[in-house]
């Protein structure tokens, strides 16, 4: 026969001892087990769960660094966008975190309202661009912020260092009061700060003068410069080079000239020769000069352009000054032409060419002029003559005049309209000459031999 356990229960509500049998007490301590298990869970959601829960932070402030985004080398004389990066690298050590804490709604490592100042410092540039505004930083970020600076033009070569400084706000400390409020204290700090700048040695060109000799639409001239290396570097094995802006109608005939040592402060003159088309008008065009040279480290580099003018005169040109001559029907003569220089440029050796149309022929169509200087003035003698059927009217005869001009290249002028006036015959020429008088004529001779055989016949009787 089986043998079944008693276990004795005190009650504590009537303070006497039961009986229970085994299975009833195993199912009392699962149901105590249970409900000390849901206590343990809910009281471990109040202590680890973190989305009912404040931070509190207790160390951490902005640490602000800045450098030259990208190349920091220029040139004397250059203008550029200076792009400055600036990083925040502060870090929070400690944080707490506390079920009633509220947490904060800055950051105490976050630079807030940041004002940024780039200066020259002892460095030989301007600062065109004020202080700028650029907003809050977060640890851990940077931003980018840039500034338009000036290079001096005489700027000695070497490393320069930039002050920088940086104003801005900061969360020191916040106070909680009760469960729903924060007073939050802020404090202000500046950061002065350095930007290394290089400044490269280099040559700089200055024009010191630009002459233009006798440069005329249609023909070739010489320009002559002065140049000056204003710049903090010698060249070598120098050569200026000149090159046509645009669509401009001037034109070096030689695009380069060989200078050699180029120092710095020193000039050179250089003289070149340039050719303007025949559509240019009297203005001054721009020609592009620059230098390529040999620097220190063996290179060859060459400098940026500068812009000279030159000067363009007027075309060589010349005008009939002279009234029109006259000539009659059937006439054979002399017709003689006054020129005009009306150019800006002496000619040389020029002589003057006649085109002759009907009713006009001619056995000699050029006449010698010689040299004229600008405003002179020279005859041409042409012998013309005129077909006895020319109608009585004026013509307009076409001239020209070759030449050569100071460099003897030969030259030929535009087309001169020479006017010539075809006028009737007068006086007793013009009796003699009408058909009207020669039938006339003819019959009073053949009247006069009638009548003087006539009479020579009667005496015969």
């Amino acid at each position: 026969m089986k043998r079944v356990g008693i276990f004795k229960f005190i009650s504590p509500q009537i303070g006497k001892s039961t009986t229970m049998r085994p299975d009833r007490v195993r199912r009392g301590r699962s149901t105590v087990f249970l409900v000390y298990l849901a206590f343990a869970l809910v009281l471990a959601g109040y202590c680890v769960t973190p989305a009912s829960a404040g931070e509190r932070y207790m160390s951490g402030d902005p640490n602000l660094t800045a450098s030259v985004l990208g190349a920091n080398e220029f040139h004397p004389g250059a203008e550029v966008n200076l792009p400055v990066i600036i990083q925040n690298s502060g870090l929070i050590e400690y944080m707490f975190t506390y079920p009633t804490t509220l947490t904060p709604a800055d950051l105490p490592n976050t630079a807030k309202l940041m004002l940024v100042d780039l200066r020259a410092g002892d460095a030989p540039v301007t600062v065109v661009s004020d202080p700028q505004m650029v907003g809050d930083l977060k640890g851990g970020d940077h931003l980018d912020v840039i500034f338009k600076i000036r290079v001096n033009s005489d700027a000695p070569s070497g490393t320069y260092r930039l002050p920088l400084f940086i104003s801005y706000t900061y969360l020191d400390h916040a106070d909680q009061y009760g469960q729903d409020l924060i007073q939050y204290y802020y404090s202000s700090k500046e950061v002065d700060l350095e930007l290394p700048l290089v400044i490269k040695p280099e040559m700089m060109l200055e024009v010191v003068s630009s002459e233009s000799e006798d440069v005329l639409v249609g023909l070739e001239g010489f320009s002559t410069i002065i140049l000056k290396n204003t710049g903090n570097e010698d060249g070598s094995e120098s050569v200026v080079n000149m090159a046509t802006v645009a669509n401009s109608p001037v034109q070096p005939v030689a695009s380069s000239v060989y200078i050699g040592d180029f120092r710095k402060g020193s000039e050179v003159t250089v003289k070149y020769k340039i050719r303007v088309s025949k559509d240019a008008e009297p203005l001054t065009y721009p020609i592009n000069v620059s230098v390529t040279y040999r620097n220190r480290d063996g290179a060859f580099v060459t400098t940026d352009p500068v812009i000279i003018g030159v000067q363009v005169q007027g075309k060589i040109s010349f005008n009939v000054l002279s009234p029109p001559p006259e000539m009659t029907p059937g006439s054979q003569g002399d017709v003689e032409v006054t020129f005009s220089n009306t150019g800006s440029a002496r000619v040389y050796g020029a002589q003057a060419q006649i085109y002759t149309q009907d009713p006009f022929t001619t056995g000699d169509d050029y006449s010698y002029l010689g040299d004229m200087a600008p405003g002179e003035r020279k005859t041409a003698v042409f012998r013309l003559t005129v077909d006895k059927d020319a109608t009585v009217k004026d013509y307009a005869l076409d001239s020209e005049i070759k030449y050569r001009d100071f460099l003897d290249n030969d030259e030929v002028s535009d087309r001169i309209r020479v006017q010539v006036k075809v006028v009737p015959l007068a006086g007793a020429m013009a009796i003699l000459t009408s058909p009207y008088t020669l039938v006339v004529i003819i019959l009073a001779i053949i009247g006069g031999v009638f009548a003087f055989r006539s009479l020579k016949s009667r005496r015969s009787r």
